[in-house]
Parts: C-alpha cells; sequence; structure tokens
C-alpha cells in the first residue's frame, strides 16, 4: 500500500464517524422516527395475536399463533427501519447541507456511510424491542447461543440491504413526502409473504409470488433459527443471496446517484 493511500483512509474513516456522530445526535435529539420503527410492528403483534390468533393458530396447526408471527412481524421492523434512513438523507439533500458538506475537505463517502450505519444502528435498537415486546407477549423461541447469533447477523444483513437501498430511494426523492412514502412497498412484501400465514394456504398466482419474493426465504430462514423448525438449504442460501444482492444493487445504485448529484 502507497503512503498516500493511508492518510486517505484514515481521513476516510475520520469523516464517517463524524457523520455517524452527527447523525445518531439527531436521532436523540428528534426520536420520534426511530420510535416509529417500532410502534407499527409492535401494533402489528398486538392485532394479530390477540384479534385473530385463535383463528390463524388453528388454521396453521394449533400452536401458539405468536410463534408463528412473531419472526415475520420482526423483519417487519427492519422494514420500517427503511423510511428513516430515505427522510433522513433526503432532507439533507433538499435542505442544502449536502452543498455545503462538499465544499468542505470532507470525504465525499462519509455522507452515506454516516447515514447508513447510523440507521442500521437505530433500526436494531428498534428490533430489540420488538423482540422485547414479542417476548412480552408470550413468544417463546427455541433457540440456542449460535442459533440467536445466527439469526441476528441475518436481521443485521437484511437491515444493511434495505438501508442501501432506501439509501438509493432518499437521493431520487425529491421531497420528503416523497422520500416517506417510496419505501412502503418494502414494509408490505413481507405481508405478501411467510410472514402472517403459510405460503401454501394462498390461491396459486399469489403463493408463486410469495414463494420467490426477496422476504419469504428470510423469514422462513429467521423463523427455523428461532423456533427450531427446518430451515431447507434452498431457503438459507436464498436469504443469503438476495440480501447479498440487495445490498450489492443499493450501494451502487446510491453511490451513483451521489456522485452524480
Amino acid at each position: 500500500m502507497s503512503t498516500a493511500a493511508v492518510p486517505t483512509t484514515t481521513y476516510a474513516l475520520r469523516d464517517s464517524m463524524t457523520m455517524l456522530r452527527r447523525n445518531l445526535k439527531h436521532a436523540l435529539r428528534y426520536p420520534s422516527l426511530t420510535f416509529a420503527v417500532v410502534v407499527m410492528p409492535v401494533m402489528m403483534l398486538l392485532m394479530f395475536n390477540y384479534a385473530y390468533g385463535n383463528a390463524l393458530g388453528a388454521g396453521i396447526g394449533g400452536g401458539k399463533y405468536i410463534d408463528y408471527v412473531a419472526p415475520g412481524i420482526v423483519l417487519m421492523a427492519a422494514t420500517s427501519g427503511s423510511i428513516v434512513t430515505a427522510i433522513g438523507i433526503c432532507t439533507d439533500m433538499t435542505e442544502g447541507i449536502v452543498n455545503r458538506f462538499r465544499t468542505m475537505a470532507i470525504s465525499r463517502s462519509a455522507f452515506l456511510a454516516g447515514h447508513v450505519v447510523g440507521s442500521v444502528i437505530q433500526t436494531m435498537i428498534g428490533l430489540l424491542l420488538v423482540v422485547g415486546a414479542a417476548l412480552a407477549m408470550g413468544f417463546r423461541p427455541h433457540a440456542g447461543v449460535v442459533e440467536w447469533l445466527a439469526a441476528i447477523g441475518l436481521l443485521l444483513f437484511v437491515t444493511i440491504a434495505l438501508t442501501w437501498i432506501s439509501a438509493g430511494i432518499g437521493l431520487v426523492a425529491k421531497t420528503v413526502e416523497s422520500a416517506s412514502n417510496l419505501p412502503m412497498p418494502l414494509q408490505f412484501l413481507p405481508f405478501i409473504g411467510s410472514a402472517i400465514v403459510p405460503t401454501d394456504t394462498m390461491p396459486t398466482a399469489l403463493r408463486w409470488f410469495a414463494e420467490y419474493q426477496p422476504f419469504t426465504p428470510v423469514i422462513e430462514t429467521l423463523r427455523g433459527l428461532l423456533m427450531g423448525t427446518e430451515i431447507g438449504a434452498v431457503s438459507a442460501w436464498s436469504a443469503l443471496g438476495w440480501c447479498t444482492g440487495l445490498t450489492l444493487l443499493g450501494y451502487f445504485w446510491s453511490r451513483s446517484v451521489f456522485y452524480r448529484r
């Protein structure tokens, strides 16, 4: 490595940490968006567990429905965090602070890195709170230490993927309102998967879409890790493949858009 490359890398890391601190301070000062990551999934847990749990639980084999639905709702919390990313980046882009950053001696990659890492931290904290709410409602996973670590790793991976996709959305959105609306399909895709009911209970066309969309293999892998059910090599590799593909897509897309603007 050349001697010039070391300072460049060091400065980029230092600037990224500065941007990360900035975004975390914003999150502490304005906690409403972080709070929204938790509220909707918890409301979903309450509704599906207490209002529909008996009927849906009987339809999927008579077990505790909270044990089936909780992994899917936890994943929904990860998708909710994507809205925070899009709004935060779009706000900075539309308010002109990015133009100010570009006049300063700051690494260009630091802006996106700070937003993405900050959003991932916020979302993971939200996921922890949602899991806590699920446990309070009777969710009883059978996972050991290894399975819990694997589940956390999978949730971290999918959160990173969704955050990079949302970073691109925040960059192309013209207004904060559109930035808050464009990621909405990501929130509802788990519904058209195995988050609420098994895919084999769906009509043929819908079942085909549910089984081959990104979130179903992630949900099934997460459910298998937490509940000790069979995952299957196809679901596990599909989950990792989707996460990898979405991460690369979001990363290169968001960098391309940011450097063009």
